[in-house]
């Protein structure tokens, strides 16, 4: 499990005129609080390290409740103030795949490290190691608050690259002129709208540690990053719920229709129930075995009675007619 604790963790440290990125042999190589002028980022890829998260904590003589925090099973998103440093949890929605599962991140920053902690490998933070590696940008000049401002941006972007980039395939599959009351239409609708329930709840959530962020002050971090930060946030969310209207309206014309159908249908059959009710009355009438009817003894009472229910027939059809019922 060490070895392995090892294998996944690896650290960055720079200032505005160096670059170094070590990997370690043993855990008592990783210093963050070591004071040399440089700002370190410290990634680990795996939170079931236990052990080896107590062991760089006591070596780096961080604050012992972070033990507590980070081997804590349940993790909902939260900003905690810490001696000198904050600890930041957040469940982040990957998106490389349809499913849209999600995982936790851990931040412990402080004023000279920042320290990441994912639950799955990858990520999408290769700009910035770029940057820092090239020296682009303000990264290498700044301190740990706005690598963390940076990461957080990443996310972001991410979630509003892949949402631009789904929301287009989406607009080319549920566009109006395709609108069919069919179970797979709505299907397909139905399966977008929680895509969007995925990441509006994801946002929400980052929103949150957003404003947390903003709002809390601590030595030598700046919060004045974080603002921007809200107002993508907020831009997604009204995205997110522009679009989840224009689905809810095209549920609603979907039900439109299939009332519509359902309309024409019950008038036809309304119509033709008028026009063979009083038809049945009449063959009802003379249907019934009693001797004792005049009508039957006529010679032409056959023509008659087919010519009055002729008569009924078009008087019926003219009427509806007159009245535009179709």
């Amino acid at each position: 499990m060490k070895n392995q604790f090892l294998d996944n963790t690896s650290i960055i440290s720079y200032s505005d005129k160096n670059y170094e990125k070590t990997n370690f042999s043993t855990i008592s190589e990783i210093e963050l609080t070591k004071n040399n002028g440089l700002i370190k980022w410290l990634n680990t890829y795996g939170i079931n390290y236990n052990e080896e998260f107590k062991a760089v904590v006591n070596q780096n003589k961080l604050d012992d409740f972070l033990i507590k925090l980070l081997m804590d099973e349940d993790h909902p998103n939260k900003v905690i103030l810490l001696e000198d440093l904050l600890f930041i949890t957040i469940r982040v929605l990957k998106t490389e795949n349809q499913t849209f599962d999600s995982e936790q991140m851990f931040f412990i920053v402080s004023s000279d490290f920042l320290w990441s902690i994912q639950e799955k490998s990858g990520d999408y933070f290769s700009w910035i190691r770029e940057r820092l590696e090239g020296n682009k940008g303000l990264v290498r000049k700044k301190s740990a608050d706005y690598l963390l401002f940076l990461v957080l941006e990443s996310i972001i972007d991410n979630y509003q690259d892949t949402y631009q980039e789904n929301a287009e395939l989406s607009s080319d599959r549920l566009r109006s002129t395709n609108i069919k009351p069919t179970p797979e239409f709505t299907s397909l609708v139905e399966k977008r709208k929680q895509e969007l329930f995925n990441f509006k709840k994801a946002t929400i959530g980052l929103k949150d540690v957003i404003i947390k962020l903003e709002k809390t002050e601590i030595k030598d971090l700046d919060n004045k990053y974080f603002s921007e930060l809200k107002e993508q946030t907020n831009n997604l969310i009204s995205n997110i719920d522009f679009e989840l209207q224009e689905l809810e309206s095209k549920i609603n014309l979907i039900f439109s229709i299939q009332g519509h159908r359902l309309n024409e249908v019950m008038k036809t059959l309304t119509i033709l129930s008028v026009v063979f009710i009083p038809l049945t009355f009449l063959a009802g009438i003379y249907g019934m075995n009693f001797e004792n009817i005049p009508e039957l003894k006529f010679k032409y009472s056959y023509f008659i009675l087919l010519g009055v229910m002729v008569i009924i027939t078009l008087i019926s059809v003219w009427y509806f007619k007159r009245k535009k019922w179709f």
